[in-house]
């Protein structure tokens, strides 16, 4: 089983390897089980598809983004504004909460 992310949707982050390294932008989407995150603006491709009248589909050249590993990402720090690597406090109510390890302030969820 894989491990729970620390990254989730509309997260705030900075990427660290690939063709777009050092960009700032936000999650769209996260998929845990496969390691994955969708970002926006980052590692864009292009899709070729053929017209399809059933569908309404007019067709040719489509840019998207591509998902990328979560390994390549980092959560910024609302607070302090840096990339940082994120743990998991757990309060006296018992609830979780990511916590800054630069800062050690607590990063709530947008």
């Amino acid at each position: 089983m894989p491990a729970k992310a620390k990254v989730t949707k509309n997260d705030l982050v900075v990427v660290l390897a690939g063709k777009d390294v050092g960009k700032r932008a936000r999650v769209l989407e996260v998929k845990p089980s496969e390691g994955k995150v969708l970002v926006e603006g980052v590692a864009v491709v292009q899709r070729h598809t053929r017209r399809n009248a059933q569908r309404s589909n007019v067709g040719g050249i489509i840019e998207r983004e591509a998902m990328i590993d979560i390994s390549n990402v980092q959560v910024v720090c609302p607070s302090c504004g840096a990339p940082t690597r994120v743990a998991i406090k757990i309060l006296e109510d018992g609830t979780r909460k990511r916590q800054c390890k630069k800062c050690s302030a607590i990063i709530e969820r947008r």
